[in-house]
């Protein structure tokens, strides 16, 4: 059984709060969980201490026993020192759709506008 760490959505409408869960992976997403590990408030100020509350201990019992967290908690662990989130890299999405789309045009002109390489004379 694949275990997440992963937030399901609890609150009203345009009210979201959102629970910490481990859950299977196949459950859906408010659905059946595991254990309740925490709680995110997003509608808080950045520096409110209740924005984010982590039961730390038992995120860390989970991830011994081999639970995956999912990005955004990965985020969490890793402001909090218990994990190192990897640093990811697109170098695609700072370049302008437009510019790509040239740059992309120009290389296949060149392409087919580069003769072929001649085959060595047999003697």
């Amino acid at each position: 059984m694949p275990v997440v760490l992963r937030m399901a959505r609890a609150g009203t409408k345009k009210r979201p709060i959102y629970h910490i869960v481990a859950a299977d992976k196949r459950s859906p997403r408010d659905g059946r969980f595991i254990e309740r590990l925490g709680f995110f408030n997003p509608l808080l100020p950045k520096d409110n201490k209740e924005r984010l509350k982590l039961d730390l201990d038992k995120i860390k019992g989970w991830l011994a026993k081999g639970a995956q967290p999912s990005d955004r908690i990965m985020r969490f662990l890793d402001e909090a020192g218990v994990m190192k989130r990897p640093k990811r890299t697109n170098p695609e999405k700072a370049v302008p759709r437009k510019a790509r789309k040239a740059r992309a045009e120009e290389a296949a002109k060149a392409a087919s506008a580069a003769p072929a390489p001649a085959a060595p004379a047999a003697s």
